[in-house]
């Protein structure tokens, strides 16, 4: 089974931010690197939120997978803000 750990999610903008923490596997995560995601218009109308994941805008959070799947069960994968993992563009 592959364990899921805590992951904090950020872009910071001139007019505003994205921001997440979110439970994943590194395999997840991993995937994610190079990856488009789109958000829409998350920090107010025209603001289109979109680009690619790179590395170093995700981070690992130090709990360990017990914890995590404990409050999980509770909160689900999405703890707070944005789950990258749900905005994924898909390739036409």
């Amino acid at each position: 089974m592959n364990e899921k750990y805590l992951w904090k999610f950020g872009w910071g903008f001139s007019y505003g931010n994205v921001e997440g923490l979110f439970v994943a596997t590194e395999e997840e995560v991993a995937g994610l690197i190079g990856k488009e995601v789109y958000f829409g218009e998350i920090n107010g109308k025209h603001s289109e939120v979109y680009g690619e994941i790179e590395e170093g805008e995700i981070k690992k959070v130090g709990l360990d997978p017990e914890t995590v799947a404990k409050v999980s069960a509770v909160l689900g994968d999405t703890w707070s803000g944005y789950n990258p993992l749900h905005y994924v563009e898909e390739a036409e």
